[in-house]
């Protein structure tokens, strides 16, 4: 469930459903899909146990900069922009309900910066703009 104890319905990529798939399959908690790691297995896998998997992940991969569950969330919102999501549907994917809290999540990325300066050359070039000063 999201904030505010709302549920939300996630679409996951085929290739991460085939690997809980598998995960479930040798990892099988009768109560819990995932169940936390340490003295008790019966209580859930929760915020501060995602928090310290991802730091761990990240020290591994040798990654110095700070990365949070939050800022996975930036990427997962950038991403899908870079690849032509709309920003209605983003916001539902999310789950805010205001498209202003949307836009915030959004950075514009160095591809989008890139884009943007072909699309106006493409512009210009058509409106064959000349430049050329008369004195």
């Amino acid at each position: 469930y999201g904030k505010g104890g709302k549920d939300r319905l996630v679409p996951l990529p085929h290739r991460t459903l085939h690997a809980l798939r598998r995960y479930w399959c040798t990892h099988r908690h009768p109560k819990l899909l995932f169940p936390s790691k340490g003295k008790c297995c019966d209580v859930a896998f929760n915020d501060q146990g995602a928090q310290k998997a991802l730091k761990q992940v990240v020290q591994e991969c040798g990654i110095h900069k700070r990365i949070t569950p939050h800022s996975l969330r930036h990427c997962f919102a950038t991403h899908l922009l870079e690849q032509g999501l709309d920003l209605r549907s983003l916001q539902i994917l999310l789950g805010h309900a205001s498209l202003n809290t949307t836009a915030r999540y959004t950075q514009l990325t160095q591809l989008k910066l890139h884009d943007a300066n072909q699309a106006l050359n493409q512009l210009a070039d058509r409106l064959h703009l000349d430049w050329e000063l008369t004195v």
